[in-house]
């Protein structure tokens, strides 16, 4: 039995992608035209919502990096009032 060649496998492969791709398209235009429609003014557009959420991280980020200096802060003064309690119970 004769292999099928390279060309005409490819050429089979290709019309099937093309016959599901275009059976896939009209699933998805079928199943847009059936929900309700929001006017495109009432639609936030995707720049501010990328924007709101850098927004939202950014702030998050800023509370974080306050968090941990404060933190980085206190935990200096502890160890210098450790170092200098250390000290002076030395010398007394």
């Amino acid at each position: 039995m004769a292999l099928p060649s390279v060309g005409s496998v490819m050429r089979v492969a290709i019309l099937s992608l093309s016959v599901v791709g275009l059976l896939s398209g009209r699933l998805v235009v079928a199943g847009q035209d059936s929900g309700s429609v929001i006017p495109a003014e009432s639609r936030p557009c995707v720049d501010c919502h990328a924007f709101e959420f850098m927004q939202r991280a950014l702030q998050d980020l800023k509370k974080t990096a306050y968090s941990l200096d404060t933190r980085t802060e206190t935990l200096l003064l502890r160890a210098e009032k450790r170092g200098l309690c250390d000290c002076f119970h030395a010398v007394h």
